[in-house]
């Protein structure tokens, strides 16, 4: 039954009107990259804090004064990193853009023949390959797209800098909060919270498996082992910053 369901739901999506419309709206910007970044370093740097403190033996208040540093300061460190990363991304696929129709003005022989040798090496020949190359140099747009996919590796999609710097933020606002919350909890409310250092652990690790899972529900890879490959990987990290306190701890 489940077979049947998804080919009947492929059958619909590949209508030939179905197919028009799709590919008239373009592809779908996807900003899970951002989100997962920014989530996982925020888990990440804000538990070291944690660990590095925990290991120095020093109070809560530490904890809680330096986590939030870290989350204002470093979380709009990287907002504002992968925001100019993305925004110079766009700017040398114009940039290649501009080159490419450019060098098509200047010598469209030899631009025409880096057209018939990608496609060559994609197993094109004969009279069929020339058909592609006269069809891709009749249109000057289609064939400084096709240089820019084929010969530069570029995508053709640009991602929009303000939404994937605020997408890498808030995931490491969000998500960096859950290993202070005990100490924030046991702040206002004395006693409530025995061992907060350890329901800090409990929390990041609960965030490490969630972030790992979504991302692999998301992907279409196997979920568990998404979510424990997060996990190993931001465990490692903070395990790493408390020996580090516990080695400082004494200075």
């Amino acid at each position: 039954m489940a077979n049947a369901s998804t080919r009947a739901d492929l059958v619909r999506r590949h209508l030939p009107e179905n197919i028009a419309l799709r590919l008239s709206q373009g592809p779908t910007a996807n900003y899970l990259r951002d989100f997962v970044y920014g989530a996982i370093d925020g888990l990440v740097t804000t538990f070291a804090i944690v660990a590095g403190v925990a290991g120095a033996g020093l109070s809560s208040t530490v904890v809680i004064i330096l986590g939030l540093a870290n989350l204002l300061a470093d979380g709009f460190s990287m907002g504002a990193s992968n925001y100019l990363g993305v925004r110079a991304d766009n700017q040398l696929k114009s940039k290649t853009r501009h080159q490419e129709f450019e060098e098509i003005r200047l010598y469209p022989e030899g631009e025409a023949e880096e057209v018939r040798q990608i496609f060559a090496a994609k197993g094109f020949a004969g009279t069929q390959l020339e058909d592609i190359v006269s069809t891709i140099t009749s249109d000057r747009t289609l064939w400084v797209d096709t240089m820019l996919q084929d010969e530069h590796g570029l995508s053709l999609q640009n991602q929009d800098p303000l939404r994937s710097g605020v997408a890498t933020f808030v995931a490491f606002v969000v998500l960096g909060s859950l290993p202070l919350l005990p100490f924030f909890i046991g702040a206002f409310w004395q006693g409530a919270l025995s061992q907060p250092y350890w329901w800090s652990s409990a929390l990041t690790g609960l965030g490490f498996v969630v972030v790992g899972a979504a991302k692999g529900g998301i992907v279409k890879a196997p979920v568990l082992g998404s979510a424990l490959e997060t996990l190993a990987v931001g465990g490692g990290a903070a395990a790493l910053a408390f020996i580090v306190g516990r080695l400082l701890g004494g200075l």
